[in-house]
């Protein structure tokens, strides 16, 4: 067995020393131990059918027909059978990255038109080939900016999703780059306070999300006329499926949008897997983490795809390199192309409306018993206002009711989606 063990025991000891650790159990000690299996409890051998048997008995336990008001970045959204069956496919069923592109002609096809329908959407001209989600798209984003600019200070919003963030500043203390919060008023980034800064050209960047975690649209005007340095970069996080009725990011000046097509044809899934994208304006096409797939024709003068730019570590020198992500998230955005090629364009409008209906219809039934509503001008995400979040939520989920997000002790952040029914919502409402 010592073959296959990828660090022998010395190994394992000089890097323990390194770190200060005596054995593997101290380095772990930090796990909830909850989450830690001393060892596998499992009964005897069993026959394939009792097996399935056991197991079946087992998943029975679980409760899956909650009512769900949870958003924040993962959405319950309708999807439509045939973007799994489609999915399926034996054609698909191949190696997450395909490293003989060329041969996957459907895989880079199914990329290139990822990338038109992101550009489309978000009114950017060129997309890359998706990376691991949001979070990682906004952080590659700042990369971008700073390289660009040659500064390391970075403008992130107060109102950005806090996963997001956390995964901004794990880079930034890694890439020695510097952030600055631009705080909020009324639960909108306070665009105004930041004006002289980004003028001074001393920022590579500012990242803004839109709408914004608490589910607020940001002063777009103020975002169209925010003057900045040359160098200085718009970095807009969208929420995709809201992109297509709001104004396109393009309208108000981005140089950057980054997003997660999480909306476009995935399970919630407990948060993953997704998939995040980086569109820009062509000028930055060469900053771009990961690789563009392109289309052109062979020798025959037949269509073909291509990658076209693939500046990440495994095919260029690694100084040289944009990013170290290696691939695309391939079945997420497949299931995104089939998802929108079935809607269409007006479908996907039709969802994302009846998602920002459902917001409204439900704040205004629980403002009108009693509960404050903490910001307006929203999608379909909000915030409330109750005596305690936790006997709050708690209590919902005795009604089968996933009520939201706790933001702190006394707000909760309630997402709406087409799925919900109009009898859900009055569910919501009589249980609060």
């Amino acid at each position: 067995m010592n073959n296959y063990k990828a660090n022998s025991d010395e190994t394992i000891k000089e890097m323990l020393n390194s770190i200060g650790k005596n054995d593997i159990n101290e380095l772990f000690s930090v796990i909830d131990k909850r989450a830690l299996m001393p060892e596998l409890n499992l009964p005897d051998a069993l026959s394939e059918m009792q097996v399935q048997k056991t197991v079946n008995s087992i998943a029975k336990e679980n409760k899956t027909d909650y009512e769900c008001f949870i958003g924040g970045g993962s959405y319950k959204r309708f999807i439509p059978a045939a973007v799994s069956a489609i999915s399926s496919r034996f054609e698909f069923n191949t190696a997450y990255t395909p490293y003989q592109p060329e041969i996957s002609q459907g895989t880079l096809q199914v990329i290139y038109e990822f990338q038109s329908m992101i550009c489309n959407i978000t009114g950017m001209e060129v997309c890359n080939a998706s990376v691991y989600d949001a979070g990682s798209a906004c952080a590659e984003a700042m990369r971008m900016a700073v390289r660009n600019s040659g500064q390391n200070k970075i403008l992130v919003s107060e109102c950005l999703n806090p996963e997001y963030k956390a995964v901004i500043e794990t880079y930034a203390h890694a890439g020695d780059i510097n952030i600055e919060t631009v705080k909020s008023e009324d639960f909108r980034t306070d665009l105004k306070s930041v004006q002289d800064k980004l003028a001074s050209g001393e920022y590579a960047g500012l990242i803004i999300q839109n709408p914004n975690y608490f589910g607020t649209i940001e002063d777009i005007e103020t975002l169209k006329t925010l003057q900045k340095a040359p160098k200085t970069l718009l970095i807009v996080c969208v929420e995709a499926i809201s992109a297509c009725v709001l104004k396109k990011p393009s309208e108000y000046n981005a140089d950057i949008v980054v997003g997660d097509v999480q909306s476009f044809g995935n399970p919630m899934s407990f948060g993953g897997p997704s998939a995040g994208f980086i569109a820009s304006l062509d000028k930055y096409k060469r900053q771009l983490a990961g690789r563009i797939v392109g289309r052109t024709l062979d020798a025959d003068g037949k269509q073909a795809f291509t990658l076209t730019l693939q500046a990440r570590e495994q095919h260029i020198r690694r100084e040289k390199a944009t990013s170290n992500i290696c691939s695309n998230q391939g079945l997420a955005i497949l299931n995104a192309v089939i998802y929108l090629s079935l809607l269409g364009k007006n479908g996907v409008k039709q969802a994302a409306y009846l998602s920002s209906k459902n917001a409204n219809i439900l704040s205004e039934k629980l403002a009108q018993k009693g509960y404050k509503i903490l910001n307006k001008d929203f999608f379909n995400e909000f915030l409330i206002e109750t005596k305690n979040s936790d006997e709050f939520l708690a209590k919902m989920k005795s009604n089968n009711i996933l009520a939201g997000i706790k933001v702190d002790d006394t707000k909760i952040l309630v997402c709406t989606t087409e799925t919900n029914t109009q009898e859900e919502l009055n569910n919501y409402i009589k249980s609060a």
